[in-house]
């Protein structure tokens, strides 16, 4: 049998007590930090979504490559009248229609000139074509038509005449001068289609 004096049980309750509150303690500190580190994610996290949250709205929707390397949208063209011919170097009334789409391009406020190569072509062989005739206006690498939602151009030159509520407005075939686009703006919408 063992004998223990009431001090020593006295001793052995205090140590216990001092055990529980050390262990109580490390408990609530720990607690404490696991709540500071949520605060800090959610703080991280707050900040991450209001930086993403500016970069999602300089983004297009519905990108589209020109061959200068940047990126256009139709959500971009909001407000102007856009023009958007298709074009190849092997057609004669697209070299003949060149210089008043260029003209049209800088001298029209709120009026813009893309164009759209019917060979699809792209890189060097892209832009040795847009050189040899001229064009200065901006060309698609990529063809909006089925964004735009009108049938693809089957005859050159094509012009597709886009209003600033984003509207189809007409679509014309053939060689077109700067008077014959500003008269179809000034027109009658030919088609509803909604960008």
């Amino acid at each position: 049998m063992v004998f223990t004096s009431r001090r020593h049980g006295q001793i052995e309750n205090l140590r216990r007590a001092n055990q529980t509150l050390k262990k109580t303690f490390m408990l609530q500190n720990q607690t404490s930090q696991f709540q500071r580190v949520r605060v800090r994610i959610g703080l991280l996290a707050l900040a991450l979504s209001v930086l993403l949250a500016g970069c999602v709205d300089s983004a297009p929707s519905n990108p589209l490559r020109l061959a200068d390397g940047t990126i256009t949208s139709p959500s971009q063209w909001q407000g102007d009248w856009v023009l958007i011919n298709y074009w190849a170097d092997w057609c004669g009334p697209c070299r003949e229609e060149v210089p008043e789409l260029n003209h049209l391009n800088v001298s029209e406020e709120g009026f813009s000139v893309l164009g759209v190569n019917y060979d699809y072509l792209e890189g060097v062989e892209l832009q040795a074509s847009i050189d040899s005739l001229g064009i200065a206006f901006p060309t698609l690498i990529d063809d909006p038509q089925i964004l735009l939602g009108y049938d693809e151009a089957t005859v050159l030159p094509m012009s597709v005449l886009i209003s600033p509520e984003g509207v189809l407005h007409r679509i014309l075939v053939g060689p077109q001068t700067a008077e014959t686009l500003l008269a179809a703006k000034a027109g009658p919408a030919q088609a509803t289609s909604q960008l």
